[in-house]
């Protein structure tokens, strides 16, 4: 298990509301614990003789689309200072249009203002409606329709002026 591997399992428990996670592989025995606080995650690499074993410690409800968080907007960096960054808020696979036969949320050129639907992101078969957090007009889509997509990642650039 690569150390991406292990940031993203971090993060998925985190997004699931579980307390703590167990799993133990070959060569690897991995604890996550979250609190209200902090998140603490301890690895040791360590011979285990056991078959590979993930035992949440709290039960994992699936949240409601409602209740998805709204995408981080900062700076992008470089050339594109004066525009906001919309990203990710999770991991899953990032699409363009409500349904196949729909016309797509937003284009370049498109005003948008805080609260509209940009995109949907599909994660463990949910389909979260990812808003805006600022208003402005969208300057540049940076993800292709039916990608998947990591946590935090750049989605879209905004000119907020």
């Amino acid at each position: 298990m690569d150390l991406k591997e292990i940031q993203n399992l971090i993060k998925f428990v985190a997004k699931s509301g579980a307390s703590e996670v167990k799993l133990e592989m070959d060569d690897v025995k991995i604890t996550i614990k979250t609190g209200s606080e902090s998140e603490t995650t301890i690895v040791q690499q360590m011979p285990v003789a056991a078959a590979p074993v993930v035992q949440p410690q709290a039960p994992v409800a699936p949240a409601p689309v409602a209740e998805t968080p709204a995408p981080a907007a900062t700076p992008a960096a470089s050339d594109d200072s004066k525009y906001v960054t919309i990203k990710s808020p999770i991991i899953g696979t990032f699409y363009r249009k409500p349904s196949p036969d729909k016309p797509v949320f937003v284009e370049v050129g498109t005003d948008i203002k805080e609260g509209d639907v940009l995109c949907v992101i599909e994660a463990m078969k949910l389909f979260n409606e990812i808003e805006s957090e600022i208003s402005g007009k969208i300057v540049k889509v940076l993800v292709d329709d039916s990608s998947p997509v990591e946590f935090d990642q750049p989605l879209f650039l905004v000119d907020p002026s």
